[in-house]
């Protein structure tokens, strides 16, 4: 059989056989590059009508409507009258400005209760019958913030009045070192001065005799005006409801802060086998703390135990305990503090003895250690 004369000549773009190497091993790049396109242009749903469905960080409510409130963006869209179509932020007041009606009102109104107020505002005189759609594009009228330990802080806006349940749901859930207390900071609303006086409240004024009662209304009016932001603290108890004491799920307003502090901690050292920092939870006490330090060593002198302790006014506190009597029964256990720190002091005789005990065995060792007084 003669052999061919075919002759394989090298290829003269070699560009040309990496992009056909690639496109090859690698068809999912192009599909998934199409694909985005597609869904760039693909509608999404909507949670709630009137709401624009890409609008960032909303929370929907499947409850309640939103109501509009101050600080919300809205879209205003006639039908066939692109006049007076507009995109308007709500006015601390709760109004924004509309062409040929000028202010409307729109604080605790949905988009369905606001387009129909616009829709009958325009009907007869500038339209016979007028389609209005209202679409909230941005939601700041309800924004809630919590920080501390949860695993998404931030500022979150939800609909509705969520609780403090919800609210540590939507963030993702707390943290492992949660505490046991939930603050809630919440602003107060200022004060409204008084009305200027007319000349018949003067005459009342007038009359009066008491001059506690004339120095009231200035007292609020100077509170008003200082410019001062006051906040009130709420408490919750986290530990107890998450066991289902739902009095605890407070109902939040917003503007909220909710902080979950981490738990304290308590720390064990000494002739522990693991000593460290530990969570310290509601009721903690010393022989639970010396059972999460996986107990004393051989060359432990229990009996003299120490817990430093700090007090309100920073001062170091000394109590001496006893853990080996604790720890068997003897003496009644202690709860321990936010910050306690547990030291199990070293025996001098059991580190000298430890080494010719260890001669006879690890067992022996640690048997007799247990029993080996301290000094």
């Amino acid at each position: 059989m003669k052999a061919s004369n075919v002759k394989f000549r090298p290829l003269r773009r070699p560009g040309l056989l990496c992009l056909l190497v690639v496109a090859t091993l690698c068809p999912s790049a192009w599909g998934q590059e199409s694909r985005q396109k597609q869904d760039r242009f693909k509608p999404q749903p909507s949670g709630q009508s009137g709401i624009e469905p890409n609008a960032p960080g909303i929370i929907v409510s499947p409850n309640e409507d939103h109501r509009i409130g101050p600080g919300d963006v809205v879209e205003i869209q006639v039908h066939m009258a692109p006049e007076l179509s507009s995109t308007s932020r709500i006015n601390s007041d709760g109004t924004f400005l509309m062409p040929y009606l000028g202010r409307i009102r729109a604080q605790q109104k949905t988009s369905d209760e606001l387009a129909d107020e616009i829709a009958g505002k325009l009907r007869g005189e500038y339209l016979k019958s007028p389609i209005v759609k209202v679409v909230i594009r941005q939601i700041y009228s309800h924004t809630f913030f919590i920080q501390g330990a949860v695993r998404r802080s931030g500022v979150y806006q939800v609909e509705g009045r969520p609780t403090l349940l919800e609210l540590l749901t939507i963030s993702g859930g707390l943290a492992d070192n949660y505490g046991t207390t939930a603050f809630i900071i919440r602003r107060l609303k200022p004060k409204t001065p008084d009305p200027a006086p007319t000349p018949e409240t003067v005459e009342q004024t007038d009359a009066k005799t008491d001059p506690k009662e004339d120095s009231a209304p200035t007292d609020v009016a100077q509170e008003s005006s200082s410019g001062k932001v006051s906040f009130e603290m709420l408490k919750a108890n986290i530990a107890g409801l998450l066991k289902g004491n739902f009095e605890q799920n407070m109902v939040l307003e917003p503007g909220d802060i909710v902080n979950v502090p981490p738990s304290d901690v308590f720390f064990v050292a000494g002739e522990v086998r693991e000593p460290g920092s530990f969570p310290l939870k509601e009721g903690t006490t010393l022989r639970q703390a010396i059972s999460l330090a996986q107990g004393t060593t051989a060359k432990a002198a229990g009996s003299r135990g120490v817990i430093y302790r700090e007090d309100g006014h920073g001062q170091r506190q000394e109590i001496k305990v006893d853990v080996d009597a604790v720890m068997r029964g003897r003496e009644d256990d202690l709860i321990l503090a936010a910050n306690d720190i547990v030291i199990i002091p070293n025996s001098s005789l059991k580190s000298a003895t430890l080494p010719v005990l260890n001669a006879f065995g690890t067992g022996v060792a640690w048997a007799v250690g247990g029993r080996l007084p301290g000094r």
